[in-house]
């Protein structure tokens, strides 16, 4: 196996794992939905869990990899808001769990940065 195949099955590992997460154990994702969206946030927390699967499921696949791998940087763009959300709601909260709170905001560039070096490798 390639340096660039086993990057993108870790990729599609990362993200089946959170995308099933998120459907087993959907309440603390609830708290990170913006207020500002409409509907409920088990909704959005289902969406953005069944997005995640699709990625990987993308990702996993040579055949959709680059898109999927795109799909990916792009959806990691898009819930950027709720990572920063919970570094608000969290602020006051113990030092262990501000401090992961707060570090998960830089956490999402390299993942980001991750999910484009899969795309691009996959050409």
């Amino acid at each position: 196996m390639t340096a660039s195949s086993r990057a993108a099955t870790r990729l599609a590992a990362a993200m089946g794992a959170m995308g099933a997460l998120h459907m087993v154990a959907p309440r603390p994702f609830d708290a990170l939905i913006p207020r500002a969206l409409p509907g409920s946030p088990r909704t959005w927390t289902y969406l953005s869990g069944v997005a995640e699967l699709a990625c990987a499921a993308a990702v996993a696949l040579p055949a959709t990899r680059r898109k999927g791998a795109l799909a990916t940087a792009g959806l990691m763009v898009a819930v950027y808001p709720a990572n920063i959300k919970m570094a608000r709601d969290w602020r006051d909260r113990a030092l262990p769990l501000r401090a992961a709170a707060y570090g998960r905001l830089p956490l999402q560039a390299p993942m980001i940065g991750w999910a484009l070096k899969v795309a691009r490798d996959a050409r």
